[in-house]
């Protein structure tokens, strides 16, 4: 008997029949792969003529710098927080994928840091980094610590 099941005391049904969730998940399948291929098939076609030099150009960079003094440099130069503003808006408006790299010294308030990211994305930078020297990866010192020693959580007699 083609559709007949193993039975166990009492008439209950001790097998499962996976067949129907086979068929249906093959039906699924073909019904996403259908659809993908008209997803991906929206954009007009056309034959792209072909370059040996072809190159995708750069995002504009530019280089922000705080020293520990509280001087802003862009680029190198010297700068104003006003000037600054300006300098991001115009390359912002010349190339919209700007991107910027921000170095801070250690000793540079946070709040300066702080003030620095936010000009930049409210102006619109698509993306920022913040520059550090790998290097030099420990924590910062406590106020009073010395380099050689870590501060201790008590006193000692």
């Amino acid at each position: 008997m083609a559709g007949s099941a193993k039975r166990g005391r009492g008439g209950l049904i001790t097998d499962i029949n996976v067949t129907p969730l086979v068929d249906i998940m093959l039906v699924l399948l073909i019904i996403f792969m259908l659809t993908a291929n008209l997803i991906a098939r929206q954009a007009i076609e056309v034959d792209l003529p072909k370059a040996s030099q072809g190159v995708t150009p750069a995002p504009t960079t530019i280089a922000v710098t705080l020293t520990a003094g509280g001087a802003l440099f862009l680029n190198g130069e010297a700068i104003s927080a006003g000037g600054l503003q300006d300098a991001v808006r115009a390359a912002v408006a010349k190339d919209p994928k700007t991107q910027a790299i921000i170095a801070a010294d250690r000793d540079t308030s946070h709040g300066r840091v702080v003030w620095v990211i936010d000009v930049v994305k409210t102006l619109g930078v698509a993306s920022f980094a913040i520059n550090i020297d790998p290097a030099a990866l420990q924590p910062p010192l406590a106020p009073g610590e010395s380099p050689r020693e870590p501060a201790r959580a008590g006193a000692e007699g």
